[in-house]
Parts: structure tokens; sequence; C-alpha cells
């Protein structure tokens, strides 16, 4: 088994070991009447995880600080300020997973079409109410939220896992050759500044990170011998390390998730003069977040020591990249990355710090964290 595999393997293995967390349901519950609120409070105590609010306002602050929290809402409808319908139709806005129940006093046609169109509402229940019924409409109603996340909840871990392991994997790499220690990451902070001053959107720029974080990937299958040698590589050494963006593309085209990513990765040492490797593109023929990965690439290769000559300068990196604008690198893409040579040298000299604050994987495995953390605080 390659190093690749095994390290997915352990990482599957240690998901799916972990013990699921038994987390109680929370509802939130808005009346204005206290009455009714110590009523509601009184008939699911000890059933779930109960939070309260007294109109429509207080209850949105409460959504935008824990809705991923928040399984069920049993709201009144006459309330002042805000009526149920236009807090449920919020909340829908944002939180359209979470079930809706609506209290009301009058059978108002009108309003429950309205609800349920604009609220995507689970029920009506008309007062005064049996608790015990209530008791019933809201344990189905949580079964109704239980089968919807289940496949959420499983896919947000499969994504949170596959980012990990991206991230795993990328540190693995980096680790072989210690004079490329940090080198995956580097270079995906540049390509990400770099990428985001095209005005490209979230989702591109998390495949631009994908593809940074593995675009030297193919190196796992070079020989030590040749990775980490303390001098220039021979005609027959540099024909094996070439080889690595082919062994990439092969490695990932087959994750569906990483199709595009495969294409980029095979083509991130192309030339915009057409004298590159693998397959000499040229000019457009080269995927753009191929070109801007080759450009990020060749910018930490030259201010990074390695066995053979020390890093440059910033100053005469930014000088070379002027001076193969248009033969190497695509002229526009090389434009913009001088232009912003003051924020790539920042990224540079404390990489560390500056990837978390760019970084849409990193995001996401925090909010997952965060989300999770939330949910054992309020079993």
């Amino acid at each position: 088994m390659s190093v690749d595999e095994s390290l997915l393997k352990n990482c599957i293995d240690t998901f799916i070991n972990n013990d699921m967390i038994d987390v109680k349901p929370t509802i939130l519950i808005v009346d204005d009447e206290i009455n009714n609120l110590q009523l509601l409070k009184r008939t699911f105590r000890g059933l779930y995880n109960i939070v309260t609010a007294s109109n429509g306002y207080e209850a949105l602050d409460i959504i935008n600080k824990e809705g991923d929290a928040i399984s069920l809402i049993v709201s009144d409808q006459k309330m002042p300020e805000m009526e149920g319908t236009e807090f449920l139709k919020r909340v829908n806005e944002k939180h359209p997973e979470i079930v809706k129940i609506l209290l009301t006093g009058h059978q108002d046609s009108d309003i429950i079409v309205s609800a349920i169109n604009d609220c995507q509402l689970y029920q009506y229940i008309l007062k005064p109410f049996d608790p015990e019924e209530l008791k019933v409409s809201v344990d189905n109603g949580l079964k109704k939220f239980a089968l919807a996340s289940r496949k959420t909840l499983i896919l947000k871990d499969l994504k949170e896992l596959f980012y990990k392991t991206i991230k795993s994997i990328s540190c693995a790499l980096d680790a072989k050759d210690p004079y490329t220690h940090g080198h995956s990451l580097r270079v995906t902070l540049y390509s990400l500044i770099l990428a985001s001053k095209l005005g490209l959107n979230d989702t591109a720029l998390e495949e631009i990170e994908t593809a940074g974080l593995l675009h030297d990937i193919g190196k796992i299958g070079i020989p030590q011998s040749i990775l980490c040698k303390n001098d220039k590589l021979t005609d027959e050494e540099f024909e094996v390390m070439k080889d690595h963006t082919n062994r990439g593309e092969q490695m990932i085209k087959s994750v569906k998730k990483l199709t595009a990513v495969a294409s980029w990765l095979k083509s991130h040492h192309e030339r915009w003069d057409g004298r590159g490797y693998p397959s000499g593109l040229k000019g457009t023929e080269i995927p753009l977040f191929a070109r801007i990965i080759a450009l990020a690439d060749t910018y930490d290769a030259m201010t990074s020591t390695r066995p053979y000559r020390k890093a440059l300068p910033h100053e005469i990196a930014i000088q070379e990249i002027k001076r193969c604008a248009g033969m190497q690198f695509d002229p526009e893409l090389a434009e913009i990355f001088v232009a912003n040579e003051a924020e790539i040298k920042a990224a540079k000299e404390n990489p560390e710090e500056y990837y978390p604050k760019l970084s849409f994987l990193q995001k996401y495995i925090n909010n997952a964290e965060a989300i999770l953390q939330l949910n054992k605080s309020n079993s």
C-alpha cells in the first residue's frame, strides 16, 4: 500500500471508529405570554433542551447565535412587534432545515397557506392545545428533522474528513524533503492571494486551495535519492522528477470531486511559451488554475533554500517574474502578482499566521468543530 493510500485508510478508520455523540435535540419556544411559555416548558421539560424567547426579535437573535444547534421551533402567531409567520419566514431564509410549528388561536386559511408556502411550515396547531397532542407533533417533527439532517451531517463529516486528509497528505509530502518543508502551504497561500485578486468565487478559491495543497502529490512516488539530492539533477533524474505531474494526475483523477484538480496538477509545470512539460501546452491552452499555481510554485522555489543553492531575496524573485512574463508565465497573472508583491512578501514571512485568514478548508473545519462543541454544550 502506498503512503497516500495508507494515510487515507488511517484517516477513514479513525473517523469510522469515533464514538457517535448522543445529542439531545434543542427546541426554541417563542411566545409573548409568560404563562404560555411556562406551560410549554413544563410540557417538554426533561425531553429536550429548551430555549425560550418572548418575541420575534429576541428569537431571531437566538437563531443568529445558535441556529445550527436548534432542531425545531414552536412559535405563537399573535405577538407584538413581529407576528409568528413573519418570524418563521425570516428563520426559513437562513435555516430552512429547522422544523417549524405555529400555534394560532384562529383558523385563518390565508395565514395558514401563507405560512406553509413562505415558512415551510411543518404544522399549525389551534389554541388551546392538548399538551399530549403537541408532544406527539413535536416528536414527529424532530424525527423528520433527524431524517433530513442525517444525510447532511454525514456529508459534512465526510467533507471535513476529506479536507483534513488533503492537509495531512500535503504535510506528509513536505516532510519527505526537509528543504521543502512548508512548500505546499506557501504555494497554496500565494495562489489564494493571486486568485482572490481575480475576483474568483468561493467555490473556485476552495478548488485552488485544494490544488495548491496537492500540487506535488505525484512526488510521493519519486525516489528519495532524487528528491533530496544535494546537487543538481542529471538529465535522467530530471526526467524521473518531471513524471510527478503525470503521477499526480493519475493518483487523484478517479476522485469525482478532484477531476478538475487532477488536470491542474498535471499542467502546473507548463509554460506560457509552450516549452514546459509534460504536454507542451501553450498560452491559454494551460488551465487558468494551473497557471496560477505555476507562478506561485516558481516564486516559492526561488525564495526557498535548496541543497544546491541559497534562497533568492524576494526583490530578486519579483524581478525574475517580471522578466519571464510572457515566456514562462501568463503575462496578466504576472502583472497582478507583481502589483501585490507587498502582500506576497508578508505572507512569505509569516505563512502560518497568514494562511488561516484565507483558507477556506480551515474555516470549514473550524466551523464544523465549533458546531460540534455547541452541540456538546447543549447535550
